[in-house]
């Protein structure tokens, strides 16, 4: 396609996509919620808790940026060595494995076709080709250190991994709340500012790091301790099920609702000169 053609491909996708989570949105007003215990759907992998065998990446294995994807394959939901996959296939495995609406299975597998410059029916992927630096991976991340301070790309970072999860204050300490993950978020972007000489957060990657950061927020419910074993060993707690029961899944519409909150409270200048001081401790 040129550049025209694929615009135009895009505003009438997207369009479509937006108007079908609207619809979706309003479907989970009138419906009952998913009984607990029965979110993931039957005849899936993770119904009643029961998620297939858990393996390790092996080398040559390919992993990304993301823990819920690298823990698909972990457990086998798309192929375990994170190499070959479909677009389509991503889409139809992240539905009933996260609860995510189908509209949002859609947008982000086609964000990542387009991204990548492959055709989203017919083409595949492997999980490493995600890390484009400024296309779905991004500095600041609160897992990763930035690509260009990272000797593997997108290896998971633990000690990120275990401050993010010690700024956690709702209840006693257990839950991370929408201010937890606004100020975590703040430390680490003025962190990222003064460290990194390659530094680049535009608008649109900090709002796209407080969504990914909002999904531990409503996917895993903020909760601590499912968190640490889903970002330090990439694997779903077993009897693990997503924490959105709506019928329809959580669809864009409904997660603005965390994301604009968490990327609002974000202050960077809260933590600036802290950061300053620590380095010239250092």
């Amino acid at each position: 396609m040129n550049s025209l053609t694929t615009l135009i491909h895009k505003i009438f996708l997207y369009s479509g996509i937006f108007a079908w989570d609207v619809v979706l949105s309003f479907g989970n007003l009138l419906r009952f919620k998913r009984h607990v215990g029965k979110v993931t759907p039957e005849g899936h992998p993770g119904y009643g808790g029961y998620w297939p065998e858990y393996r390790p990446p092996k080398e040559g294995d390919s992993r990304c940026s993301c823990p819920a994807l690298n823990a698909m394959a972990n457990h086998g939901i798309i192929a375990r060595s994170g190499r070959g996959i479909k677009f389509t296939e991503l889409t139809k495995a992240i539905r009933p494995t996260y609860n995510f609406g189908s509209s949002f299975c859609s947008f982000v597998p086609h964000y990542a076709a387009f991204m990548l410059n492959k055709s989203y029916s017919k083409d595949t992927f492997d999980l490493e080709e995600l890390d484009l630096h400024n296309g779905i991976e991004h500095d600041a991340s609160l897992t990763r250190l930035d690509a260009a301070l990272q000797p593997k790309q997108g290896e998971k970072h633990a000690p990120y991994i275990e401050e993010l999860l010690s700024f956690a204050t709702g209840n006693n300490g257990s839950l991370i709340t929408i201010k937890d993950m606004s100020r975590i978020l703040g430390k680490r972007r003025a962190h990222s500012k003064a460290n990194n000489p390659s530094y680049s957060l535009s608008t649109f990657h900090k709002v796209f790091g407080s969504a990914n950061s909002s999904t531990m927020l409503r996917i895993f419910g903020g909760r601590v301790d499912d968190l640490r074993t889903v970002l330090l060993e990439e694997r779903l707690p077993e009897g693990w099920e997503s924490r959105v029961r709506e019928p329809y899944g959580l669809t864009m519409l409904a997660f603005n609702r965390t994301v604009l909150p968490v990327e609002w409270g974000v202050d960077e200048s809260e933590w600036a000169d802290k950061v300053k001081q620590d380095n010239e401790r250092a």
